[in-house]
């Protein structure tokens, strides 16, 4: 696609970031060793609140600044207390991580996650989670819209609001996730070019190789006629004008021809990082994740 970006926004009806500062309402805020969380809420596009976490260092200003967008793995009572560290896998605990080293993030709960899961609250499972994600998506169809021109929407505010918030240089402004936040990550990187640089986990993977081999596509992607106007190396692309990296496994499904979809973009800006292992981060790609994503913020 000539314009990836911009042929994007028009097919999913996308409005441009918000022009305006994004009204934030600032609570309870707790201190731990190295790091301040502060929980946020703002409002959304479709005018539903967002709940996130905001990490900041105790020491000084940020660096810079990271979006970290969560992972899916069929929980969704968690969201950004994941990546918090307060529930869940701890290899997904990127906050803390990255606030300790000087980097802010925010960590916002996507839609039907956590405290986005209309009258449910909190991180204790509900029977009728996976349900309510399927509505996300399911009546947004019925009014010709996606769950990913809203899941790009909410990403793309969480940019604004981590940028009003903290100050933090636009030049050092980055996003992160990993599987159903790795995805996120590609297809906002790919149209906003605010995001500096780019870490996309266990989410590269062509779509002819997904259905060759069977493997689920996420409510997330599913735009019809998406599949017949790019590929997923189009998006890395758009992503790798700027600095990317790309973490996989060989034995994750979700990136089972990464290093292949790598190869095909071109004199890109593009770190791989292929390590043996599933779809679940280990303490390998969490340390190289943490450790590029603090080097991005902080760099002249």
């Amino acid at each position: 696609m000539a314009d990836l970006a911009a042929a994007l926004r028009a097919r999913l009806a996308l409005a441009p970031p918000p022009a305006a500062p994004v009204a934030v309402r600032r609570g309870e805020s707790v201190d731990a060793p190295g790091y301040r969380r502060e929980r946020l809420e703002y409002l959304g596009g479709d005018g539903d609140i967002i709940p996130a976490f905001l990490f900041t260092p105790r020491d000084g200003p940020p660096r810079g600044g990271v979006v970290v967008l969560h992972q899916h793995n069929g929980e969704f009572h968690f969201g950004k207390s994941e990546v918090a560290g307060l529930v869940g896998h701890p290899h997904q605990a990127f906050g803390p991580a990255l606030a300790q080293r000087g980097v802010a993030v925010l960590a916002p709960d996507a839609l039907s996650f956590e405290d986005r899961r209309g009258d449910v609250r909190g991180t204790a499972p509900d029977p009728f989670d996976w349900v309510r994600h399927y509505k996300a998506l399911a009546y947004r169809v019925l009014d010709g819209d996606t769950l990913l021109r809203t899941a790009l929407d909410d990403a793309q505010r969480a940019l604004s609001v981590l940028r009003e918030v903290t100050g933090v240089d636009a030049r050092r402004l980055g996003i992160a996730g990993h599987s159903y936040g790795g995805y996120t990550a590609l297809y906002l990187a790919a149209i906003d070019a605010r995001a500096q640089f780019t870490c996309i986990s266990g989410a590269v993977c062509s779509f002819a190789t997904r259905r060759r081999e069977d493997t689920n596509i996420t409510l997330l992607e599913t735009v019809p006629g998406l599949a017949r106007d790019l590929e997923t190396h189009d998006l890395l692309a758009a992503v790798a004008t700027r600095p990317t990296l790309v973490v996989s496994a060989r034995g994750d499904k979700y990136s089972r021809d990464a290093d292949e979809v790598v190869a095909r973009v071109p004199g890109g800006h593009i770190t791989s990082l292929r390590v043996d292992g599933g779809h679940a981060l280990d303490a390998e790609r969490f340390d190289a994740i943490v450790t590029w994503l603090e080097a991005q913020a902080g760099r002249d």
